[in-house]
């Protein structure tokens, strides 16, 4: 049992992305879906499958890596929100990453999305992770 699925998602792709692996495969649930997705959009990853078998289902990621320079994409991806210790903030606090080159995922009452998506629509939430 994983007492916290979304940093064993964060730590399967980073220490993918660390041993230049090309695809990560991850125990699925939705909010590691949404996470997957938002990842897709903001161009961190290659690609991403979503596999149901007759239990939980698979996700598998493509990771992305430069064509020359073969550097990742992903640098750094950190939990922000822990069991523990669950950080939310306001609409008008939410964190900004490498002063808005990074993103920070942030789970909302509206889903998941990203702090620039939250700041549009004037939402706050729980800060999950910051990605850059």
């Amino acid at each position: 049992m994983n007492t916290d699925p979304i940093a064993d998602y964060l730590t399967r792709v980073r220490n993918a992305v660390m041993a230049k692996h090309r695809l990560v495969e991850i125990p699925a649930s939705n909010i590691k879906k949404d996470i997957t997705k938002i990842l897709f959009e903001k161009g961190y990853i290659l690609n991403y499958k979503f596999e149901d078998d007759d239990k939980q289902g698979k996700i598998k990621i493509a990771l992305k890596y430069h064509p020359v320079t073969k550097l990742p994409a992903i640098n750094k991806m950190e939990r922000a929100s822990k069991p523990g210790l669950r950080k939310y903030a306001g609409s008008d606090s939410l964190p900004r990453v490498l002063n808005g080159l990074g993103i920070s995922i942030i789970s909302t009452s509206q889903g998941v999305m990203t702090d620039k998506e939250a700041r549009k629509l004037n939402i706050g939430g729980e800060v999950l992770c910051y990605v850059s």
